[in-house]
């Protein structure tokens, strides 16, 4: 009895008021936690925003950008739709706003295709392509950095605040995301309007007057960037029915008018964002196919390009996109060149561009929103529409990069952040090593981020063993061939095979072809494009394999001696 009585008085229990309330954490003590995260999220985005300034100053113009450049400056101009007609013009309005601080000189007068048009702007009319790429490149950038904040929070919204963190990882460290992103491109815009438009539709199960027609917005902002969105919109109509159904209580008559009424507002929205973009360029709206390869289109397709209420711009645009997909074109997958292409090769690709952890916990993530009772209502607004997405891009003709699959990145690490909803202590440690696998393998690239593959794989600089194109040399490395000829090989012969829209001359490349002259006349440096490499036939072949690689530039661009 004492000496109960004595460890009664040594350690007492807690008194009977704080039993009932509990002692609450003081704000001091609050603070920590409550900084964590968006600490993180500045971290996450601040290394991201590092990487596609450094590689939008470091780069010189990919094979699409400059088109999109010019046809930005030609906006800013002439106001009419006239150059690139089978891209719609919202993306390259947001380029326009970095073109219009950069002031570029643009020569009215002059004539000729998209391509001359983009190759006079840039090298010929006294600009500094330098500076105007990095304008036109850098609202994208910022665009791509906000996508960041819609991944953040949808996974947050799915399962908390770490889950958030875990994707927005996964985001900011993408090497897809980090190369197409730093680009005055259309890819990542449009694949982040439709994640945005999934997720307000996730938020319309709630609010649905509000986010619906937010959603449509998105969805609208999509289409009037690149009409590869088109496959999306049944899927996204349906979603928007489907969260005003989930958010009636009353009647289902009601409820299911209510849900139509929901998809109906969501398509008009898209629609008015569409007309929107191009009155915007040209209030009068005028256009005229003269001039332009706009071929016939027949069959479904033809019926679908009719039925579309869309301007007969875009119209003509879906057509020359129908065209484009009946050209033989050449693909590159795991050493084989072949004419047409195979539906397998955007997941092959992925797989060979996507860290390895990443992919895993793509595939946790997936099974988990699947698998996890209070997550499963998501799964429809998580997983199908990139699923739509893919399975169209498979079936294209142009087997050209994961550039056309960059929306998988962006969904799936939505679904990664998921991975935590499961409540096992393994499933938390986990997912953190396999963020900092993600982190080292992305990071180890820098800044060579278009040519990643993964370490299975090889690493980047074989990459162009398995693949060609957008997924390793986009002609992104002139001017560090330059830099790279001047530095170590001054004064010697080059002979140059450059697949890409960049002027050699410019940066300072005097070098000639060696396809227009015999074999036995190529003495000194032979250098070529890795997409060169890949697809070399005839003269280039026999002069590749009679040569010894010395050196390279970017993993994109081959030295060879002599």
């Amino acid at each position: 009895m004492m000496a109960h009585e004595q460890h009664s008085v040594l350690a007492p229990g807690p008194r009977d008021d704080e039993e009932r309330h509990p002692p609450r954490t003081t704000p001091a003590a609050r603070r920590p936690r409550r900084w964590l995260v968006p600490l993180l999220v500045v971290v996450l985005l601040g290394q991201m925003a590092a990487a596609m300034v450094t590689a939008a100053v470091q780069q010189t113009p990919t094979i699409d950008e400059p088109i999109y450049v010019a046809t930005a400056a030609d906006y800013l101009h002439e106001h009419r739709v006239r150059l690139n007609p089978e891209h719609p013009p919202l993306g390259k309005l947001i380029v326009a706003a970095g073109v219009a601080v950069a002031d570029p000189h643009v020569d009215t007068a002059y004539r000729g295709d998209q391509t001359q048009y983009a190759r006079h702007l840039l090298y010929e009319s006294g600009n500094d392509p330098w500076r105007l790429m990095f304008w036109a490149r850098l609202p994208m950038i910022v665009l791509t950095l906000l996508f960041g904040l819609v991944v953040f929070a949808f996974a947050r919204e799915l399962a908390g605040a770490a889950a958030g963190s875990v994707a927005l990882a996964l985001y900011a460290l993408s090497p897809d995301v980090i190369a197409h992103g730093s680009l005055a491109t259309l890819d990542v815009p449009a694949a982040g309007f439709v994640l945005t438009s999934a997720w307000l539709l996730w938020r319309a199960r709630r609010r649905p007057r509000l986010y619906v027609p937010l959603g449509g917005l998105a969805l609208g902002a999509g289409l009037a960037t690149k009409m590869s969105v088109l496959p999306a919109v049944p899927v996204l109509m349906a979603l928007a029915a489907w969260s005003v159904w989930a958010a009636e209580r009353g009647d289902r008559r009601r409820a299911l008018r209510r849900a139509a009424a929901g998809a109906a507002v969501l398509a008009v929205a898209g629609v008015a964002v569409v007309w929107l973009s191009y009155l915007v360029v040209d209030p009068r709206l005028r256009w005229s196919a003269a001039g332009q390869r706009v071929p016939a289109v027949h069959g479904l397709k033809g019926l679908l390009v009719g039925l579309l209420p869309f301007p007969e711009s875009y119209l003509d645009g879906m057509r020359v996109q129908f065209g484009l997909e009946r050209y033989p074109w050449q693909g590159f997958l795991f050493g084989q060149l072949y004419t047409g292409s195979r539906w397998y090769y955007l997941p092959a690709a992925l797989l060979v561009k996507t860290p390895l952890g990443m992919l895993v916990l793509w595939a946790a993530g997936a099974a988990s929103v699947v698998a996890v009772r209070r997550l499963r209502p998501a799964a429809p607004y998580v997983l199908v529409p990139p699923a739509a997405l893919l399975a169209s891009a498979m079936t294209g003709s142009r087997d050209f990069g994961t550039r056309y699959a960059v929306f998988v990145p962006m969904f799936l690490a939505v679904a990664a952040g998921c991975v935590l909803a499961v409540r096992r202590r393994w499933a938390f440690l986990a997912t953190g090593v396999l963020v900092l696998f993600v982190a080292v393998s992305s990071l180890r690239t820098f800044p060579y981020y278009l040519p990643y593959s993964n370490e299975a794989f090889g690493g980047p600089d074989k990459t162009y063993l398995r693949l060609h194109d957008s997924n390793v040399d986009w002609g992104q490395d002139l001017g560090r061939l330059a830099d790279r000829l001047r530095e170590r090989y001054r004064g010697e012969r080059v002979w140059l095979v450059y697949k890409g829209s960049g002027v050699p001359s410019y940066y300072g490349i005097d070098a000639a072809d060696p396809r227009q002259v015999a074999p036995r006349q190529v003495h000194g440096l032979l250098v070529v494009s890795d997409s060169a490499v890949d697809k070399a036939r005839g003269r280039l072949r026999t002069l590749i394999d009679s040569s010894r690689p010395i050196d390279e530039v970017g993993h994109s661009i081959t030295i060879y001696r002599r």
